[in-house]
């Protein structure tokens, strides 16, 4: 499963090796902290999303909820912040991308 958050892109799959685990990915260092602030995150650098964080479900379910709750914002592209240029450009290019499945 993608997250795409305002501060953060993840990517979320089954822990293959613990199914009450999930593996949290992110290609970005420090988008898993900014959601699970007590991850503890290792770095694969052969791997395709380079930063890494085995979670318990729950938790993974908690947090992502919590985002949920606090959304405060009515235009999700003009809630990324100004200063954050290269995640602006990147999710306008995958709004640019899924807009065209639209049509």
């Amino acid at each position: 499963m993608w997250i795409v958050l305002n501060k953060s892109f993840l990517s979320v799959v089954e822990n293959r090796n613990n199914n009450k685990e999930l593996l949290v990915r992110s290609r970005v260092k420090g988008d898993i902290e900014k959601v699970f602030p007590n991850s503890s995150v290792f770095e694969d650098n052969n791997a395709d999303y380079k930063y890494r964080s085995y979670l318990d479900r729950e938790e993974v379910a908690y947090n992502i909820s919590q985002e949920l709750k606090n959304i405060n914002y009515d235009n999700f592209k003009k809630s990324v912040s100004k200063e954050d240029r290269l995640r602006i450009n990147t999710y306008m290019d995958v709004w640019s991308a899924l807009y065209k499945m639209q049509n």
